[in-house]
């Protein structure tokens, strides 16, 4: 199950993070949460998800969604206007930028999908009684998946 499938708590967690800690311009004076502005609800993460997951032609979109027109298009605007997504011959898809974001949205959900072994992480990292030295085995020891180790080793 992707991000797209599932409640919008890490997104919402990036997005405080962000705007509380920094604005930080990315192109034509467009920010990071600009960028997480335009999938900020349901609808436009559904839009989103729906073109990353293909090219996909805007009536077969628009009506799958179940969006008024005017919906459909304030949403659709502003996914192209951050430039997540791009129109030609009426058919979607998304573009590097977007690539980039979706592929992101596969680490948060492993994330979500780890939770108790990260707070089992937290849990020892922080009770002191390991050394500097130490802190990297048990990453190795209770993930798999190389890219949440090297994640993990790098921020430890």
């Amino acid at each position: 199950m992707s991000m797209c499938n599932t409640p919008n708590i890490a997104k919402i967690s990036i997005y405080w993070y962000l705007r509380i800690n920094r604005r930080v311009n990315v192109m034509d004076g467009l920010s990071v949460v600009d960028i997480l502005n335009a999938i900020d609800d349901r609808k436009s993460l559904d839009i989103f998800c729906s073109i990353a997951g293909g090219s996909v032609e805007r009536d077969a979109l628009k009506n799958a969604e179940g969006l008024s027109k005017k919906q459909f298009y304030l949403r659709t605007r502003q996914l192209l206007k951050v430039g997540l997504v791009k129109r030609k011959k009426g058919r979607f898809s998304v573009t590097t930028l977007g690539a980039m974001l979706y592929h992101a949205e596969f680490i948060i959900e492993n994330g979500i999908k780890n939770y108790w072994k990260l707070k089992a992480i937290d849990s020892i990292q922080s009770s002191g009684k390991i050394r500097e030295h130490e802190r990297i085995s048990p990453i190795k020891t209770i993930f798999s998946d190389p890219l949440i180790e090297d994640i993990l080793v790098r921020n430890s």
